[in-house]
């Protein structure tokens, strides 16, 4: 696996200063990965075996249904299902809750994704660069709070690795003012919006003159900001 193909310099993510640059990150890392899967990859046999095995997400399937590739994706499918077929089916043993009445569980079927994975596990050491970078630069730490804005998943995951990374207290205490900053600023905009749009409905709102501001495209850009993924 070319494991190049999941870096990315990180001015290159946060320079545009456009939406979220995790955002920008992640979706540019799962578009290299389906180009990848869809085509080189396709003549290498440890890939292929680890994909036959993990399979990927409806997601991510969707993705490489759009990119009109219909062979490729067909014979990616063919070697998955011989895979499956291959091991047999067997029903999954339910999991037992702790306590003091060990009730049996429903079981969780796991849909595993080999782009998911490969995505998370590069995220994981970008994340890390980030913050490295953070603490040890002032120019970056300048270009990071000129950020739009960081999506609530994003701003998530980047302020738990930095609550578990070893930064200058000072500078951590900054990077998690800064990250909020940029998440909270987003969220009060994005929530006004939404209201503004919800009142609109109102009779006393709707008339041939009635000012719906930026609010007429705030449910797509909640979604966004919650999710980390755009509405089809």
């Amino acid at each position: 696996m070319r494991d190049s193909i999941y870096t990315i310099p990180i001015s290159e993510v946060f320079e545009p200063k456009c939406g979220c640059p995790i955002c920008q990150m992640r979706d540019t890392l799962e578009e290299r990965s389906v180009e990848y899967i869809m085509g080189a990859a396709m003549m290498e046999p440890d890939v292929r075996m680890e994909t036959n095995k993990k399979g990927f997400c409806s997601f991510h399937f969707n993705q490489m249904l759009r990119r009109k590739n219909r062979l490729s994706l067909a014979l990616i499918l063919e070697s998955r299902l011989m895979e499956i077929t291959e091991h047999g089916l067997e029903p999954e043993k339910p999991a037992e809750s702790s306590g003091l009445f060990r009730k049996k569980e429903a079981v969780k079927v796991q849909n595993s994704c080999f782009v998911c994975d490969k995505i998370a596990w590069a995220q994981q050491r970008m994340y890390a660069t980030t913050i490295q970078m953070y603490n040890q630069s002032e120019e970056f730490r300048t270009l990071y709070k000129e950020q739009e804005y960081l999506c609530l998943v994003h701003y998530k995951e980047l302020t738990a690795v930095a609550l578990g990374t070893r930064m200058d207290k000072k500078l951590q205490k900054q990077f998690l003012e800064d990250s909020k900053k940029l998440c909270t600023n987003y969220l009060d905009e994005v929530q006004k919006d939404v209201s503004h749009y919800c009142k609109m409905f109102d009779y006393r709102n709707n008339g041939a003159d009635a000012d719906w501001g930026n609010s007429r495209d705030s449910i797509e850009r909640a979604i966004y900001f919650l999710t980390s993924r755009p509405t089809e």
